[in-house]
């Protein structure tokens, strides 16, 4: 759709389904049928989408490693007065999926860029999840190779808010082994599989289970997958140390008046009052202090 105000048209960032077709908006239909032509990751799996709604919006191939000969064009119709929609092959543009160049352009050449919201698997794994999820933090996806992978998994062993990761199934269970090696195979997790589609599950459980139950059953080891991890819940707390029973720990092999000394610095309790307590306990025991 072109404006007839001689003003620069609108960038849509539409987010589409990540699997049911049916989680479409109502406005994000609207969108698509209203503007000038769509620019899509994957014109095959976006035509399906437009098919699913009787749309025949023209559609353009785009993905940020495009030829910036086609981020050009874009612009410039931008500029012209069309009016735009970004779409990735599923789920919203620019969350681990291309596009961010071509917003960054379109807010540098003031074009309005605006935000139709819709689905996202993160955000979706996160709901059913049952971790945490006041604070979170999303990795996309880890690095393919495995040493890559696992230094970046040490780094954020001792992060405490919960985890999100993408992976694919080429990777999902090395990921899922490097998790557990790293983290430890007691630490809580989520992995939720093809989010709203036919075969989706979302399991729950600890790392080891998780790593356990993928090496069993082959099923699960299809489809697209977020991983939830728990946070760092950090050190155990520390138990208070009992200064009477420090020291007569330190009795048994000390003189007393020297483990009421040790003890005393050890606790923090002044020695006298510990000297006096091993002395009531080992009457007879004094060592002449």
């Amino acid at each position: 759709m072109r404006n007839n105000l001689g003003k620069a048209g609108t960038l849509y960032v539409v987010a589409t389904p990540i699997g049911n077709l049916e989680d479409f908006s109502a406005r994000g239909v609207r969108i698509l049928s209203s503007v000038s032509v769509i620019a899509a990751e994957d014109t095959r799996r976006t035509r399906k989408l437009l098919h699913r709604y009787t749309l025949d919006t023209p559609l353009v191939a785009y993905h940020d490693h495009t030829k910036s000969a086609q981020r050009e064009r874009l612009l410039r119709r931008l500029e012209l007065g069309e009016d735009i929609a970004l779409v990735t092959d599923a789920g919203t543009p620019l969350i681990s999926d291309p596009g961010y160049r071509l917003v960054d352009a379109a807010h540098v050449a003031g074009v309005r860029v605006v935000p139709i919201p819709g689905a996202n698997a993160a955000l979706a794994a996160l709901s059913v999840a049952g971790l945490p999820s006041d604070r979170f933090v999303f990795e996309g996806f880890l690095p393919a190779k495995e040493s890559a992978r696992r230094r970046r998994l040490r780094e954020l062993k001792t992060e405490v808010r919960t985890l999100l990761f993408y992976e694919s199934v080429h990777r999902i269970q090395d990921t899922l082994a490097d998790l557990a090696e790293v983290f430890g195979t007691e630490r809580e997790a989520v992995l939720a599989r093809e989010l709203t589609k036919e075969f989706e599950t979302v399991l729950r459980g600890t790392l080891g289970a998780l790593v356990d139950r993928l090496s069993r059953d082959s099923d699960q080891r299809r489809g697209e997958f977020v991983i939830l991890v728990k946070g760092d819940s950090g050190p155990p707390p520390a138990v208070p140390l009992e200064p009477e029973k420090v020291a007569g720990l330190l009795a048994e092999v000390l003189p007393i008046s020297r483990a009421a000394e040790i003890a005393a610095r050890i606790t923090g309790t002044k020695r006298n009052v510990l000297y006096r307590q091993l002395l009531e306990s080992r009457p007879g025991d004094s060592d002449g202090d």
